[in-house]
């Protein structure tokens, strides 16, 4: 990991809309090679940041910046900055093959089937290329859904609940995927209900209430922190 390098800065990044503040003042990076997730109880902000980052959302105050350079506005633009992300939904075409899925996001890059091909014997799903998106199992359409936002080699990956309705196997395979991605040099900014997921693939966990961080730090040190245990770890989340 280069720590002189920030594929992502968030810095005093406040929204609002309307009377409600949704972001105070949120400020974290994200580097090469790192995974930081970003958790909190529904409602903490964690979405907006998001869209935040991907520019579906303007700040009323505070940066955000890709690779040094201000956050495109645009899904183009993302894809040509090396972002790419998942969506909480999946947002599979169903009616199309898993390959064809796959090779949607390359109509702006130039890419071709050899790279989707090969992003998903990565993923293991080539056999299933052919399949009809939508006759999968959940599992496999998470794996797609991941398949289509790595196919542009982003550097910096997006996840917005990849652990979400996975069983306990699904997840110990996710994780393993991560520690990958990560491994590449890509950095991964991931939110995530379920902590334990959290705490095997973060290498930095930051933690939103009501809008702003009150707590950042290794999963360790997070998860001894008496304020997250009261605003979302004690609460029984999963």
């Amino acid at each position: 990991m280069n720590e002189s390098f920030p594929l992502l800065e968030i810095d005093g990044v406040t929204v609002a809309f309307g009377g409600l503040t949704a972001l105070e003042d949120v400020s974290f990076a994200v580097r090469e090679g790192e995974t930081v997730a970003l958790i909190g109880p529904n409602g903490a902000g964690k979405t907006t940041l998001f869209n935040a980052v991907c520019g579906l959302v303007r700040p009323g105050r505070g940066t955000v910046r890709i690779a040094g350079a201000p956050a495109p506005s645009s899904a183009t633009g993302l894809v040509r900055a090396g972002v790419s992300r998942t969506l909480q939904g999946l947002g599979l075409f169903d009616t199309m093959t898993v390959l064809e899925n796959v090779l949607v996001p390359l109509s702006t890059t130039g890419g071709d089937t050899a790279r989707a091909a090969a992003t998903l014997a990565r993923l293991g799903l080539t056999d299933v290329a052919g399949r009809a998106a939508g006759t999968l199992p959940y599992p496999e359409r998470k794996r797609v859904a991941l398949a289509r936002a790595l196919v542009t080699e982003p550097r910096l990956l997006l996840l917005d609940e990849p652990a979400g309705g996975l069983g306990a196997d699904d997840i110990d395979a996710l994780a393993t995927t991560v520690g990958d991605l990560a491994g590449d040099g890509r950095g991964v900014l991931l939110v995530e209900h379920h902590v334990d997921f959290v705490m095997k693939v973060a290498d930095r966990v930051v933690v939103l209430d009501f809008g702003r961080v009150i707590a950042a730090g290794t999963p360790d040190e997070v998860r001894g922190d008496p304020a997250v245990e009261a605003a979302y770890l004690g609460v029984g989340a999963a």
